[in-house]
């Protein structure tokens, strides 16, 4: 069953959608056993994955350029959560690792992403959940980062 669009106009998405990123973003930030950023967290959840990625590695699937990494990167490793070591078969690249702070503050973080998780799905059902999920995962098809991957999806 797909929405016609006079029906989908009426649920002003975008709206919402943003609206709900900037007040879960605020409420995250504001959370005083908050030790990282929701980008931090972002990040930490990426190293706790596969440590020592390259920088590009982290941005890509963070949905982040190199510019936004580069700074995302920089306070991390300010806060002494990462580190940076050159790779050793290319000298111009750096991979990031966890440090023993940055364990202890992802495992906060995932405490505190179940915590967040929960009270977002509460009063919804499994198969509703479901379906939000595949919503806004398909938005990242429909909407490319850069036009080089739409151009790239149209071959």
């Amino acid at each position: 069953m797909r929405n016609n669009e006079a029906a989908a106009k009426h649920h002003r998405l975008i709206y919402l959608l943003s609206v709900a990123h900037r007040r879960l973003q605020r409420w995250m930030a504001a959370q005083p056993q908050s030790e990282v950023t929701p980008a931090q967290a972002g990040l930490l959840f990426i190293l706790g994955r596969q440590d020592g990625v390259l920088i590009g590695e982290a941005g890509a699937a963070l949905d982040m350029g190199p510019a936004g990494i580069s700074g995302l990167v920089d306070r991390t490793a300010a806060a002494r959560l990462i580190e940076r070591r050159a790779d050793r078969e290319d000298g111009r690249a750096w991979r990031i690792w966890l440090t023993p702070k940055g364990r202890s503050a992802l495992a906060q973080a995932k405490t505190s992403a179940a915590e967040v998780n929960a009270a977002l799905t509460e009063g919804f059902t499994a198969a509703e959940i479901d379906i939000v999920a595949r919503w806004l995962t398909s938005i990242q098809d429909k909407f490319p980062r850069s036009s080089d991957e739409q151009h790239g999806a149209d071959e």
